[in-house]
């Protein structure tokens, strides 16, 4: 076996090196061939070439004994005096994993998550109820139009659990249940969520590796990237007025266009028509049923585009609320702990709180335990919390209100800083 130093596996850092090697556990491992095979994608791994990757993949997986037989043939060295290396908040994090496992927070109550399929069943046919029993006028459909955006918020929190392999804990069983939910109910790809929200998770707000971030040609977020882009003169948008057209431009685009758009690329180019039938099993069920309300295809579609247009404000604001007010940077190579609380924050707790944002309130835990049921982050949040005052690492929370506000305030922000740098001379 190979050993290597941390500042030898620095040269496979950089985005032209040809050989790619991460870290885990202080072993090395050359994924350059096996990237392209990763169930999380290419870019996943490529994205921790030359640093440990160790809380990025004890957080994602959790069959770890199955994952570390495949790992086996891949290891091609150990790096010297690990242990030495591994600093005290770091430390501190994995005990507080090893505490949470040993506690059982990471063990699902299946019944928690039927309640919110069967909810998501029920505004559904609440809608269909209303229809069919009072008749199309523009007081039943706007209501009904509220009723199945409800149904598909919900049902992608719900994915969202399914997803993160956190309602079973057969690995099978998650993967069945996230392509019903996510095809079905939602009518995406289960494999395009996966390759793009795991990126998201392993890291997040960094420019190149972020795809909920990559949005420079219709705004700029952050302190940097506006500045840099205001001095390179780039873009064409006018940047310091993005606060005001966010709303009418940002959810419109993402659901109602966007994501139909990436969802259909990747399935075809992929070839997964397992997923194609999946997906294609909610439009013909949404098609059937409301086509016996509406008096034409296209008016069916009319409908689905409103229901789409309205989840899609809820989505945008539920998600975006615990980052884009954050730190929005270039790959600084963070630990894992620092990196997540650099790009992340809380919304306050509560009843209504938790089910209108699936719990993704709980931003930071989330993070950390990606894995971790949504009905245990009120368990861990105390232990993160005192882990993040013990190493000075800033946790941030917020009221719902005052996070949903910050979203507009730091886009006004960042558009400022792209105007100033853009009308410096030179």
């Amino acid at each position: 076996m190979k050993i290597y130093t941390w500042e030898s596996l620095k040269e496979f850092q950089q985005r032209d090196c040809k050989q790619k090697l991460i870290v885990i556990e202080g072993k090395v491992y050359d994924v350059t061939k096996f990237m392209h095979k990763h169930p999380g994608g290419a870019k996943l791994l490529g994205a921790y070439a030359g640093e440990d990757a160790t809380d990025a993949w004890v957080a994602l997986h959790n069959d770890k004994e199955l994952v570390e037989k495949y790992m086996k043939p891949l290891q091609c060295g150990i790096v010297e005096d690990y242990e030495k290396h591994v600093s005290p908040s770091q430390a501190d994090f994995r005990r507080l994993r090893q505490l949470a496992e040993s506690s059982g927070w990471f063990r699902a109550r299946p019944l928690f998550f039927i309640k919110y399929l069967l909810q998501c069943w029920a505004f559904e046919l609440a809608a269909v109820l209303l229809l069919w029993q009072f008749g199309l006028h523009i007081w039943t459909v706007l209501p009904a139009a509220l009723l199945l955006c409800t149904a598909q918020a919900q049902a992608g929190w719900a994915q969202h659990d399914y997803g993160h392999l956190s309602v079973f804990n057969s690995r099978r069983l998650n993967h069945i249940g996230h392509e019903l939910v996510v095809g079905h109910m939602k009518g995406a790809s289960s494999h395009w969520w996966n390759f793009r929200h795991f990126l998201h998770h392993s890291k997040p707000n960094v420019v190149g590796a972020d795809p909920d971030i990559n949005v420079p040609y219709l705004f700029l977020l952050g302190d940097k990237m506006p500045q840099e882009w205001g001095k390179r003169r780039r873009g064409f948008m006018p940047y310091n007025w993005q606060h005001d057209y966010f709303w009418l431009l940002g959810p419109p685009m993402l659901l109602p266009l966007y994501f139909h758009y990436e969802n259909i690329y990747f399935i075809f180019k992929r070839g997964d028509w397992r997923d194609f039938v999946w997906t294609l099993s909610f439009f013909l069920k949404f098609f059937y049923v409301f086509n016996h309300f509406f008096p034409s295809w296209l008016a069916t579609f009319g409908f689905y585009m409103l229901v789409r247009y309205l989840e899609s404000h809820w989505f945008v604001a539920c998600t975006q609320m615990s980052h884009i007010p954050m730190d929005i940077d270039r790959d600084q190579r963070r630990e894992w702990l620092p990196m997540q609380l650099k790009a992340t924050m809380n919304a306050e707790g509560g009843s209504f709180n938790d089910w209108f944002t699936g719990h993704l309130n709980y931003q930071i835990e989330h993070h950390l335990f990606p894995t971790m049921p949504r009905h245990s982050y009120p368990l861990v949040q105390p232990h993160v919390k005192q882990l993040c005052a013990r190493h000075g690492i800033p946790y941030v929370e917020k009221p719902l209100s005052t996070a949903l506000a910050d979203i507009i305030r730091s886009l006004k922000k960042s558009g400022e800083l792209w105007l100033e740098a853009y009308q410096m001379p030179g």
